[in-house]
């Protein structure tokens, strides 16, 4: 039977018992704590550790509870001697990276450590643009976020068709009935550029939709694959430049400054991250979830071989 990371009596007989607090499955006890416990379970495993600060997959404990937004497990860790200023991954500390979320107020903060300017913008709009979405399932959508261009563009360039309204009513009854249903998509006009969707399939992040979208702009493709994960990829002018991505997966070792920030705040949320990505500033989630500007159908084409 697993640990229960909320139940501290459990855990303290646990320990007492002989279970050892530097090791589990494979991991750091105090790491899975910092995500899925209680501060009461984080602060008895704090206490029995060597280090409180050792390090998992290059972060520490108190990474894993600020950027899991765990606020009080931060501060029972912080209280146990854990380092909020410590720099990990892209020179970016967990006090730092702090105030860029939900709670800034977290830690009190040194002199030297604020943000600067471009750091507090991004972060003020990651807030902004969260709020705006809000929570919604998009498990299974595709999306195409593009940079510059509005959604009378995004149709020239993909040559589609409008879609008369009556065919678009009896599709959202069953989008999964015809096969050339999963050419239909939805465009729309958003504050930065527009958003192509299609909430139950891939095609606005197929790569032949990609490049035509990209050509002298940028594009993020998304698709929330319901059996293997969010998908992402990049198109730049006309050419895809990244694949195999993983949006909303958190900040990964290796990544620079710029790209610590911009995962942070938008961990757990794809489409978010995919918006602000190229610039988009939506207002709400309609451009992703429907109705949209426009539906239109794709030509008939190979779109995976570009």
């Amino acid at each position: 039977m697993g640990w229960d990371w909320t139940d501290a009596g459990d855990i303290r007989r646990r320990l007492d018992q002989g279970a050892d607090p530097e090791a589990w499955s494979g991991g750091r006890p105090l790491h899975r704590a910092a995500v899925f416990g209680s501060p009461e379970v984080v602060t008895e495993l704090a206490g029995r550790v060597e280090d409180v600060d050792a390090l998992e997959n290059d972060v520490t404990a108190l990474w894993e509870a600020v950027v899991s937004k765990k606020p009080d497990n931060a501060r029972a860790l912080a209280a146990a001697g854990a380092d909020p200023w410590r720099e990990l991954i892209g020179g970016w500390s967990p006090g730092r990276l702090s105030l860029a979320g939900p709670t800034p107020d977290l830690f009190d903060v040194p002199a030297g450590q604020q943000l600067n300017t471009g750091e507090r913008t991004a972060a003020e709009e990651a807030a902004r643009l969260l709020g705006a979405l809000g929570s919604f399932y998009y498990e299974g959508t595709g999306l195409a976020c593009v940079t510059g261009i509005d959604a009378a563009e995004a149709v020239r360039r993909l040559e589609a068709t409008p879609v008369p309204d009556g065919a678009i009513e009896e599709l959202l009854e069953d989008p999964y009935a015809y096969d050339e249903d999963m050419e239909v998509i939805g465009v729309t006009s958003v504050p930065g550029g527009c958003v192509v969707t299609q909430p139950w399939g891939d095609a606005p992040q197929m790569p032949g939709v990609l490049t035509r979208l990209s050509r002298g702009t940028v594009c993020y493709g998304l698709y929330a694959n319901p059996k293997s994960g969010n998908q992402g990829s990049i198109a730049r002018d006309g050419a895809i430049t990244g694949g195999d991505l993983h949006p909303g997966g958190g900040a990964q070792e290796g990544d620079t400054p710029e790209e610590v920030l911009d995962a942070y705040p938008y961990q757990y949320n794809a489409v978010a991250y995919s918006c602000a990505f190229t610039g988009l500033r939506l207002s709400d989630a309609r451009a992703v979830v429907g109705p949209p500007d426009l539906w239109v159908q794709l030509p008939q084409r190979d779109y995976w071989s570009h």
